[in-house]
C-alpha cells in the first residue's frame, strides 16, 4: 500500500494536503482497494460548507457505496470535475489525480501521520 509521508490521514481513510489555508482530500489507496472499481464519484459544491467527521461526498464501486467523510470544517473552494468524466482515477491515482475536494478551513485539526495511519489500516 502505497502511502505518501507528505500527507495526513483519517482514522476514515481520508488523506489531506494541507497548502496555507486550504485542506486538499481525497481517499486513501487502503479505501480504494477496498472499495474495488470505482464507477461514479458525487462531490459537494462549491461554497457549500464542509464540517469536520460529516460526509461530503459519496464513492460508488462496482463492490458497494462509500462516503467522503470531511476531515476539516470549511468552505469548499474547488471539486475534481475530472473525476466526473473518469471516477477510475481514485483508483489508479489516489493520491495524485483522483484528489476529491479542496476546502478552506479556519483550523486544522489532528490528523494521523503516514505510520499511524499504516497501523491503523494494520489492525
Amino acid at each position: 500500500m502505497a502511502l505518501p509521508e507528505n500527507l495526513a490521514y483519517t482514522a476514515e481513510h481520508e488523506w489531506v494536503a494541507v497548502d496555507g489555508d486550504v485542506a486538499r482530500i481525497g481517499i486513501t489507496d487502503y479505501a480504494a482497494d477496498k472499495l474495488g472499481d470505482v464507477v461514479f464519484v458525487e462531490l459537494p459544491a462549491i461554497g457549500s460548507t464542509a464540517a469536520a467527521g460529516r460526509v461530503v461526498g459519496e464513492i460508488e464501486s462496482t463492490k458497494s457505496v462509500g462516503e467522503l467523510y470531511a476531515p476539516v470544517d470549511g468552505e469548499v473552494v474547488e471539486v475534481n470535475e475530472e473525476l466526473v468524466a473518469d471516477p477510475s482515477l481514485v483508483n489508479s491515482d489516489p493520491y495524485g489525480a483522483g484528489w476529491m475536494i479542496a476546502v478552506r478551513f479556519t483550523e486544522l485539526p489532528t490528523l494521523l501521520t503516514a505510520d499511524e495511519y499504516a497501523a491503523l489500516t494494520a489492525e
